[in-house]
């Protein structure tokens, strides 16, 4: 397994409302007020919990006139993705016996 750092991308995806903004992004992007208009939070709240999705590399913020862009990075979920690859071993070996047991028990 590689050394890069996990952690924010697991504290960021930690909150359900923070995943639920992540699953908003993936369909469009949004500014906080857009964000904030789907929520029953402060636009303060709702900024804090993009900080966090920023801090761990899964959402990218630029700047449009004075309105802040939020857009989903693809890439930012490598690390998930890599660490939760180690455990399809366990998963592989596990449907193979399956697999010969089925097929063992077979007339």
């Amino acid at each position: 397994m590689t050394a890069t750092p996990i952690q924010p991308c697991f504290r960021a995806l930690a909150d359900p409302t923070r995943r639920d903004i992540v699953m908003m992004l993936a369909q469009s992007d949004m500014t906080i007020g857009q964000l904030t208009d789907r929520f029953d939070m402060t636009r303060a709240a709702v900024k804090k919990h993009l900080t966090v999705l920023s801090d761990g590399g899964l959402i990218t913020v630029r700047t449009r006139g004075r309105e802040r862009i939020n857009s989903l990075n693809p890439e930012g979920f490598a690390p998930v993705v890599n660490w939760l690859s180690y455990f399809d071993q366990f998963w592989d070996d596990r449907l193979a016996s399956l697999k010969s047991a089925i097929e063992g028990s077979e007339p």
